[in-house]
């Protein structure tokens, strides 16, 4: 069972996630390696763009992801943050949060009700410490998502695209092993277009 810290730690992580300053959209953040910004403007280059996928890992018939479509949308882009909802099957309330700091590319996971209010374990995920490629990043675990998610210290999730930009893996590793893979092939405009126009 996933043991939480109490909730003024998650409730000062989320003000500082959220906080920006008031010229945040001239102020932008160069980050140190250059396959991170590559990596980082491919993705602000598929903005709107929508993904749809299934788990391919793990194989356990009774894993919660598994036999449900999973849904990748580039919903908002700026110069610093790419927030990319990602919803299993009806469950719209997780959504990865791309983000340049000035230590480097971030990931983070946000998670909420249908209220809109942050879920007790939310916003969990690293940082990328190593140059990486100009089609894939790893996010070690970061020492909030270890202290809200003790087992999850060993945590690091990487993102990746295709060469074409036709597909994304999103990859979970738990102490040196896989623990959750899952790939996500884009969807043509016009489909994209008409999905959720009913």
């Amino acid at each position: 069972m996933i043991r939480v810290k109490p909730a003024i730690i998650i409730s000062l992580a989320i003000f500082a996630f959220s906080a920006k300053p008031a010229m945040a959209e001239s102020s932008t953040v160069t980050l140190q390696f250059e396959n991170q910004e590559i990596f980082f403007n491919r993705l602000t280059s598929l903005c709107s763009a929508r993904f749809e996928g299934e788990s391919v890992f793990p194989e356990d018939p009774g894993d919660a992801f598994r036999d449900q479509l999973l849904v990748a949308v580039v919903e908002t882009c700026s110069a610093d943050e790419i927030r990319m909802p990602f919803m299993v099957g009806e469950d719209h309330s997780r959504t990865w949060v791309l983000r340049k700091t000035a230590h480097g590319l971030q990931l983070k996971h946000d998670h909420r009700h249908e209220d809109g209010t942050p879920d007790e374990v939310t916003l969990y995920g690293g940082t990328a410490f190593s140059p990486g490629t100009h089609l894939s990043q790893s996010f070690p675990a970061d020492t909030y998502t270890a202290e809200l998610i003790p087992e999850a210290a060993s945590n690091e999730w990487f993102l990746s695209l295709s060469d074409d930009a036709g597909e994304i893996t999103y990859y979970l590793e738990r102490h040196k092993k896989a623990r959750f893979k899952a790939i996500l092939k884009r969807v043509p405009d016009a489909r994209a277009s008409g999905a959720g126009q009913n």
